[in-house]
This record gives structure tokens, sequence and C-alpha cells, in this order.
């Protein structure tokens, strides 16, 4: 393989696995150069300020792992979305051409088909069939001011004590001076 080079690449185009989709449905087909700050500009707006009540997010091969991070932070930032999600594969058609072709010859090509892993994850505003394989409920709303469970402001899994003096080692202590000339000094309390 070292003497050929990619030449072309293409995706096997297959339907949407979620049946009765309203036809305007907006489907983000994630790639593995996108960028998430980009797809994640897109659809926020086509969701709140166009209205929508449904999305699909598609990736496959690489794209799957980023695809799934879209949803994710949809989730977290709409909140109250039901999820519906579909994994099966997809060919993908590689075309390679070879950098050496024979001298008296015609230019080599190789085709190779490759089955990779795909997924589909639909989010919608309005209640999906919960008997429906792949279904997740929206996680349930808290009230304002109250951290869910499991997550905090900064992601933590839960949130820490604010800071105690009493909670430092003795040795870890300092005392600062109040005088005005002096620079501050500080000395640690050994026991």
């Amino acid at each position: 393989m070292e003497n050929f080079r990619k030449v072309r690449t293409s995706e096997e185009e297959m339907p949407l696995p979620f049946p009765d989709l309203p036809p305007d449905v907006v489907e983000m087909k994630v790639k593995e150069g996108s960028k998430i700050r980009n797809l994640m500009n897109f659809a926020m707006a086509q969701m709140e300020l166009k209205g929508r009540r449904q999305i699909v997010f598609s990736g496959c091969g690489r794209a799957v792992t980023k695809t799934i991070t879209c949803v994710e932070i949809m989730k977290r930032k709409l909140g109250g979305l039901h999820q519906v999600t579909k994994v099966r594969y997809k060919t993908v058609l590689e075309v390679w051409e070879n950098r050496d072709p024979p001298p008296h010859g015609p230019a080599q090509n190789l085709t190779v088909h490759k089955n990779v892993p795909s997924i589909c994850i639909l989010l919608s505003r309005d209640p999906l069939d919960p008997t429906q394989t792949g279904y997740q409920p929206p996680e349930p709303r808290h009230e304002a001011g109250e951290d869910a469970p499991g997550s905090s402001a900064k992601g933590l899994k839960r949130p820490l004590p604010p800071p105690c003096e009493e909670l430092l080692p003795k040795k870890l202590q300092v005392q600062v001076s109040d005088s005005p000339r002096g620079s501050g000094t500080t000395a640690g309390q050994l026991d």
C-alpha cells in the first residue's frame, strides 16, 4: 500500500432509521473534521431560534465520538430532550491510485469497501415511544439554584467545601504581620 495514495472517499447514502420524521427535520451530518463549535451554533439556532421540535445527529467511523459529544452538549444546554439512538454499519468506498504505474500500462486503481460503525441520534422536545430500542428519557429537571446530582458549575462530581483555616495542616497556617514597613513577612507555625 506504500505505492498507493487515497484519491476519493464516498459514503453509502442511507435513509434515517427513524419512522414518522417530519419532512423538514434537520440532520446534522457530523464529519471527522467538523468543528463542534460550528455544529452546535447551527443546531442550537435551529432548536431555539427557529423553534424546531426535533433534530438528528449522524456520524460514522471516527466521527461517532464527535457526534455523541454534540448530542450530550445539546441535551445539557436545552434540557428536557427525549433521545433515540440507532447504531448500524455504513459502507464507505475508498479509491486508491498507484503512484508508480507500470511504464507501458494504464494507471492502476484499487477500490476498497469498508464497513464502518455509524450512529444516528434523534433528539426531540416531544415525547417519543419509550418502548423503542435505544430510547432515553429526558433527565429530570432541578429547581433553579439546585445543582443536579453528580454535577456542579465546574463539572466536578460534588461541590468542594469552602476552605476553612482549621482544615489546613498546622505547618501550612501562616501569620501575616500588620507592620506598615514590614515586607508582609510570613512565618510558618511548626509543632
